[in-house]
């Protein structure tokens, strides 16, 4: 097969960042190279997202784009996977007649053999569902895409989501919950660390779920799963593993283990990315979350208490069907009283299958445009405090390469996930994968700055 240079276009949540991962460990163990960009591909490969209709209008788009590409070279090939693929399915291969195969979140493994038949010009979709632990059986390790040590590796705990929530898609493009056996991550987080990374983000679509039903069955230690927060204790353990971080938990299973995890434990970092939504009671029951806006503070609250110094994110949804003014203004007082450091925040898109499509009272687009940007503008300005209120800090960065700013300065994130810049003084390198005591000097509405301590 004469195709091998590859290329993987991302989109979504961390989630997706590693199913390319582990696609482009699976083209390298399979033979192929990475390319130096995408107009040096002879594969490219396109993780969706569908969380909101504009990033599945944006998968349309560039594939009506990639008409040109595949002219520019005869036998170049497309493939689409992600979410966007695993709810559309074969029918994309209908409408876009340069795409040649199509593949779901459960079929990971598979893209090599898709391949293959592609270059024999076969078209192929699989968007099957997996219930079995093979799905997690990847080289999720020794992917990253080349050569070069690693320093941060995502490590997927479990998979799926149980929650329906009525404005969301992932449970039919994720599918049900599965956990993966506690001994596997364990290995995989020790075969990281012997590697020299650093930092693990553990990862699933409602991560602090991990193991729920085999304890609530009596079966954890039979099925080889343990609650979340245990395993949290076991991967503290691991010798070369400095900072633990998690994504994305739900609120409804945070208990008292959890939180004292982030008391107790030295390497689970201060940082929590804790989706709230709404501020509005209402609202939330609407959205089938199964917490109140006073049960997500009393979280909050204990998380603070555990540890002093922990910084709180969130996501948020405005513009959901028959959100009222008042609504929004809840909203915008909890995010106030929650005090967010950061959040992501996006008006209402409806998603097909999901309940809240059908919902009355559609609030004006340009009513919902109106409240994102008073939600935004509300969340930079705490955000901006937030940031003036850590100068003359002292903390410690983990540098990931060169700053946005230029060569004279590295950029890195401290525990709490905020972005460094720093100064480089002198003739002395800070290359990535560096751990460097700092000061925190200046703010600005994006990152600190800092200097060596």
């Amino acid at each position: 097969m004469e195709t091998r240079r590859f290329a993987i276009r991302t989109y979504g949540c961390q989630m997706n960042v590693h199913d390319s991962e582990k696609v482009s460990g699976l083209l390298l163990e399979s033979g192929f190279t990475p390319a130096g960009d995408e107009a040096d591909a002879d594969v490219l490969i396109i993780n969706t997202c569908s969380i909101r209709d504009k990033a599945e209008h944006q998968l349309y788009s560039d594939l009506g784009r990639l008409r040109e590409w595949k002219a520019e070279r005869p036998g170049r090939i497309v493939g689409v996977g992600g979410c966007v693929a695993q709810q559309v399915g074969a029918r994309l291969l209908k409408r876009f007649p340069g795409l040649d195969f199509v593949f779901g979140t459960h079929n990971l493994r598979h893209v090599p053999g898709m391949l293959a038949r592609a270059a024999e010009g076969a078209r192929t979709a699989r968007v099957d569902e997996d219930r079995s632990l093979a799905r997690f059986d990847l080289p999720s390790g020794r992917a990253g895409g080349g050569p070069g040590r690693r320093w941060k590796a995502f490590v997927t705990v479990m998979e799926g989501c149980d929650m329906f929530c009525s404005f969301c898609i992932v449970p039919s493009t994720r599918g049900r919950e599965i956990s993966r056996p506690a001994a596997e991550i364990i290995r995989e987080v020790r075969a990281l660390a012997e590697e020299g990374v650093l930092e693990v983000t553990l990862l699933g679509q409602t991560v602090n779920a991990y193991g729920r039903h085999d304890v609530r069955r009596g079966r954890a230690r039979s099925e080889g799963t343990m609650p979340f927060a245990e395993l949290l204790a076991r991967l503290d353990e691991v010798p070369g593993i400095e900072r633990i971080r998690y994504t994305s938990p739900h609120p409804l299973f945070f208990d008292a283990d959890l939180i004292r995890a982030h008391r107790e434990l030295g390497s689970l970092c201060p940082h929590v990315h804790l989706p709230v939504q709404s501020g509005s009671d209402r609202i939330l029951a609407a959205m089938r979350r199964r917490y109140t806006r006073g049960a997500y503070l009393e979280i909050v609250a204990a998380l603070r208490r555990a540890r002093a110094d922990l910084s709180l994110t969130s996501d948020l949804i405005v513009g959901f069907p028959g959100e009222t003014r008042q609504d929004f203004e809840d909203t915008l007082a909890l995010v106030r009283e929650a005090g967010f450091v950061d959040s992501f925040s996006f008006k209402y898109s409806p998603r097909p299958g999901t309940p809240a499509r059908g919902m009355e009272g559609e609030v004006p687009p340009e009513e919902a445009q109106a409240r994102l940007r008073a939600l935004q503008s509300l969340q930079k300005e705490q955000t901006l405090a937030y940031h003036r209120g850590r100068v003359g800090e002292r903390t410690q960065v983990l540098i990931d390469g060169e700053s946005r700013r230029g060569p004279e300065q590295v950029s890195g994130r401290d525990p709490q996930n905020r972005v460094v810049n720093l100064e480089v003084e002198g003739d002395r390198p800070i290359g990535p994968g560096s751990l460097v005591p700092v000061r925190i000097r200046a703010a600005t509405p994006h990152s600190l700055l800092a200097a060596v301590a």
